[in-house]
């Protein structure tokens, strides 16, 4: 599994520094967003490189082009309680992966269909066939996953899309490690058999 940029639970030293801007943007500085943004600007890089890997050639949105969407999409959330540098991560890479289903969703309504972006789910939910499958298909059953087991459907979002380890996404939830990996192995089975379109209960 890859990992965000560097790994997040190896980075200590400037964690304290990452929660205080946090901190002190949610309580109105705004300046703090503008000095925490350099400092995970390679993390948030890495993210959005791992959301899009396996869209199409010639792509509407870059790399670039997500981290600054998702910016001008964090400016709106100051007031989430944000824990830490991890936190921060995890949000960044589900802002993410909600831009690029809106730009999928948009692109579906317009062609019916055609050109809709895709994501390959063979590496990180052990698939075994390797036909990507679109990246619409996959958020549709997450949030049927979300609606049967919440923090299995998180522990898949932190995981693929963020490229979170265990140890971070259970820092993330307030669980065990042990607990992550059980419901990741659990709901890759489950998002496989949903996209196939098995339809089952987690």
């Amino acid at each position: 599994m890859a990992i965000v940029g560097r790994r997040i639970a190896g980075i200590t030293n400037d964690s304290p520094n990452v929660t205080g801007l946090l901190q002190a943007w949610r309580n109105g500085d705004d300046s703090a967003l503008g000095r925490l943004l350099p400092i995970v600007e390679g993390e948030l890089h890495q993210i959005a490189r791992r959301c899009m890997r396996g869209e199409r050639a010639g792509h509407s949105l870059q790399a670039t082009a997500l981290v600054n969407e998702a910016y001008m999409r964090l400016i709106d959330a100051r007031r989430v309680q944000w824990q830490d540098r991890s936190h921060f991560l995890a949000m960044s890479a589900t802002l993410m992966r909600r831009i690029l289903v809106d730009h999928a969703r948009a692109r579906l309504y317009q062609k019916r269909g055609g050109g809709a972006q895709r994501v390959t789910l063979v590496e990180s939910l052990g698939g075994s066939d390797e036909r990507p499958h679109d990246l619409v298909a996959l958020d549709d059953a997450l949030e049927a996953l979300a609606r049967v087991d919440k923090r299995k459907a998180r522990v898949v979002e932190l995981r693929f899309f963020g490229g979170l380890t265990g140890d971070e996404t259970a820092h993330i939830l307030g669980v065990s490690t042990d607990t992550v990996l059980r419901d990741w192995k659990l709901a890759r089975a489950w998002l496989l058999r949903e996209i196939r379109g098995g339809g089952e209960s987690a």
